[in-house]
């Protein structure tokens, strides 16, 4: 039998979980099944996150910040890109309380909805021409109700694949949930880049970049039904019987694991910084101080992701050969080398194309590596009760203090001391890692 989470009189999904699960015991799910339906599910979370990501650079500054200059405008649209990952662990507190209450299929539906409907509602927003301020104000609103849905998104189904996959290849299908990164920003991509070299810039700033945020609801939907298809699996009735995928209280997580979730958030730092150094911060940099095309350079980007998605895979197979703390520390050290190579001689520099592309292409496959193994870690010290809250948590304490400031920070540092700030704040992400990892001796694990 099931746990019910609470006891009282609340409504719940889980006895229509339960009922699920009966009628699917002669079924057993194959890691496989679980795989699609993970890359199903994060490549729509990806594709709303850069949807909001490329139309902070292309559209925001000028729809919605036109009475300022573009960098100044583009500033503010990435300070505004920052809460979702302020809202984020909020989200995750909220969320795991609608979890423990009403059951994992409400709380998937709740935060899937509210993400759909958050970035489609984007596309509807008048701009500033037509009701001032107030545009910006349910901008930013939008933006947080997406970083609570993001927190509430995360549904365990990545651990699910990783306890459901032979020992000698767990690597391997930890690092499948991490396609969604690539698959999601090649979606949203190639959207806008096609948007932005067909239409002239008044359609496209009147009418065309709503598209991708319009579509953004119906792609939810689809991954909203193929994460409770799995979500009503005996594996994941067994596992929340053993108490692996049980989301516990936030409050005795923090008081009795603080020391591990800070780790957990600090040892994925160097790539989640790197993140967003190959992905939105490019764009900026094109968008503001070349004579480059953005739907040109997206197009670019679009061949780095799918090295990415190439180097993502690799470092499952290198995993399961050297494991996964060797791995990280050895892609920080060449991140690290990545960014003082980037302070002595930085490639986004005078309309030097080449020198972009190299970047990009080289910093995607730096980020495969990393960020196949470093998403949600945690170490083997956090009680077994703790882990599915707790991976959650340092995922959004990681994104936080790695990725959610970073296009502001390095922008705003980059246009006033240059390029060689971007090899900088990656730089300090690297560090940070190697001593997290230092100071963490047990071996990483996906919960």
């Amino acid at each position: 039998m099931a746990i019910d989470h609470v006891e009282g009189p609340y409504p719940s999904s889980n006895p229509l979980e339960r009922d699920a699960r009966l009628a699917n015991t002669d079924h057993k799910v194959a890691p496989s099944e679980i795989a699609i339906g993970v890359i199903i599910g994060r490549t729509a979370e990806y594709f709303d996150f850069f949807v909001f990501a490329i139309a902070s650079v292309v559209v925001f500054p000028k729809v919605f910040l036109p009475f300022l200059e573009p960098l100044t405008a583009t500033l503010y649209s990435f300070a505004i890109f920052a809460l979702a990952f302020i809202a984020r662990p909020l989200g995750t507190a909220v969320f795991t309380a609608i979890d423990r209450r009403h059951g994992r299929g409400v709380k998937l539906t709740t935060a899937l909805f509210l993400l759909g409907f958050s970035t489609m509602a984007i596309s509807f927003l008048p701009g500033y021409a037509q009701i001032g301020v107030w545009s910006l104000y349910l901008l930013a609103g939008l933006r947080i109700g997406q970083g609570l849905a993001l927190g509430g998104a995360w549904d365990g189904l990545a651990s699910l694949l990783a306890l459901n996959a032979p020992i000698e290849r767990r690597g391997f299908y930890a690092a499948i949930p991490q396609l969604g990164a690539p698959f999601g920003f090649i979606v949203a991509a190639v959207m806008f880049s096609y948007l932005l070299l067909n239409l002239t810039d008044g359609e496209f700033l009147d009418w065309g970049w709503r598209y991708p945020f319009f579509c953004a609801f119906a792609v939810n939907v689809v991954a909203l039904f193929s994460r409770l298809r799995l979500v009503a699996t005996d594996e994941f009735s067994r596992l929340l019987e053993q108490r692996r995928l049980e989301p516990s209280p936030i409050i005795p997580l923090i008081r009795n694991h603080s020391r591990e979730l800070l780790i957990g958030a600090l040892i994925p730092l160097a790539s989640f910084a790197l993140f967003h150094l190959v992905t939105v911060f490019p764009i900026s940099w094109i968008n503001l101080f070349t004579e480059r095309s953005p739907g040109e350079f997206l197009m670019i980007q679009c061949s780095g992701a799918f090295i990415c998605a190439g180097a993502v895979m690799a470092s499952g197979l290198i995993a399961d050969q050297i494991g996964r703390r060797m791995l990280l520390m050895i892609t920080a050290g060449l991140i690290a080398v990545f960014a003082l190579g980037s302070i002595i001689a930085p490639l986004l520099v005078e309309e030097n194309a080449i020198g972009q592309t190299i970047y990009v292409n080289a910093g995607f496959a730096l980020l495969g590596l990393s960020y196949g193994q470093s998403s949600g870690a945690v170490t083997s010290r956090l009680e077994q009760r703790f882990r599915y809250t707790g991976a959650a948590l340092t995922s959004d304490l990681a994104w936080l203090l790695g990725a959610g400031f970073a296009p502001l920070i390095v922008l705003f540092l980059s246009a006033r001391y240059g390029l060689a700030c971007v090899g900088l704040y990656l730089l300090s992400g690297a560090i940070t890692t190697l001593l997290a990892l230092g100071s963490s001796r047990s071996e990483i694990r996906q919960v």
